[in-house]
Parts: C-alpha cells; structure tokens; sequence
C-alpha cells in the first residue's frame, strides 16, 4: 500500500467522524462540556485535507503533516491527543512510501503510543485507551497469524466496540467525569467512543 490507503483511511476517518458528530456531542455532554462532536469533525476534516493536498510519497511525512494540521485546527485536550497520534505514527513510519498489512497495523501501535506519551493515561482509566488498546491486540494478533488484513480490520473494530461498551464498568480518572466520583462508574466513556469509530473506520477503508 502507498499513500493513497492513507489518503482514503484518513477519509474514512473523517467521515465517521462527520457522521456521528451529534452522536458524540450527546456523549460528551453527559461527561464534558460537550464539544467532542464538533472537535472530531473538524479536526480529523482537517488532518484529511492535509494529506488530501500532500504530495511527497512519504507516508510517515503524510501522517505527521496531517497530525500538525489537526493540532492546529482543534488545540483541545482531545483535539492535541488525536493529533499526537498521527504525529508519532508518522514518526514511526518516516521514510515509507510502500506498507505492509504488519505496518498498516504498527500505524494504530503508534498511533496508541503517541496517545499515551501526549496524555499520560493508562488502559483501564476509562479513555481513549480503552477502546483502542483491545483493537491494536486484536489486529496485531490477526496479522501475526497471516490473516487477511480485512479480517484483522474486522476484529480490530469489534474489539474497539466491547471495549467501548465496557466503559461503562470502568470509574473515570481523568477530567470533568473523574469530579463524579463513584457516579462516574456506569457512564460510557466518549473517548472510548471516538476509538470504537476510528476503528470502524479503519474497516471501512479495507473493504
């Protein structure tokens, strides 16, 4: 795969992104302030746009023009998360112009890792992390087996979505739901939400 998977990932990003902009902003309303709708619309039609209109053939340069792009539309807490993830994914993969199923798959490990580093959270502290820390295993665990990547693509998604619903089992440490205490335990976590459609995402782009 050459840049143009990750022009059409990034795409398909953007319009999940779009699509359940209400669906996160009733989310985040119950936990935040309410925004993260319109902070992932935004910023990941931002991030898009970028490596639409990118011209080297360096993937990992492509990831880390539109991680800028998306920290610069969308300074936010969740907005700089995001952005760090693709950044450091691009760092990962610098110098790439052709990718493998593994490193399609090393693209989300990144993009995780750079999550962490920026935010400081851990899995089980009711974020991001939690949806997107089942699918990296799962499509890491897929591909290490010689699946297809569309079958890794498909339990990367699935695995996002438990872990997502799982949320709801998890006391919040972070943020304005942490102020919550116990209370916080039986919400679902929009972060966890915002991986659970990156992921789905990611299945869209390989069909």
């Amino acid at each position: 795969m050459d840049k143009s998977y990750i022009q059409k990932l990034l795409k398909c990003i953007k319009d999940i992104m779009a699509e359940n902009r209400d669906y996160l902003i009733e989310l985040d309303s119950v936990v935040g302030d309410g925004d993260l709708g319109l902070t992932m619309s935004d910023g990941f039609a931002a991030a898009y746009t970028a490596a639409e209109t990118f011209e080297d053939s360096d993937i990992g340069k492509l990831l880390y023009t539109s991680g800028k792009a998306m920290s610069t539309a969308v300074p936010s807490t969740m907005g700089t998360l995001m952005a760090s993830g693709l950044m450091n994914a691009g760092k990962v993969l610098k110098g790439k112009t052709q990718i493998s199923d593994a490193e399609v798959a090393q693209i989300f490990s990144a993009y995780m890792d750079g999550v962490i580093n920026r935010g400081k959270a851990k899995v089980g502290d009711k974020t991001f992390l939690d949806g997107i820390n089942p699918a990296v295993e799962a499509l890491n665990a897929s591909v290490e087996q010689g699946e297809p990547l569309a079958a890794g693509a498909k339990k990367a998604a699935a695995a996002a979505e438990t872990g997502y619903k799982n949320t709801n089992t998890l006391l919040a440490i972070h943020g304005r739901a942490a102020t919550r205490g116990e209370a916080s335990r039986t919400l679902l976590d929009p972060g966890a939400a915002v991986a659970m459609l990156i992921m789905k995402a990611f299945e869209n782009s390989i069909e």
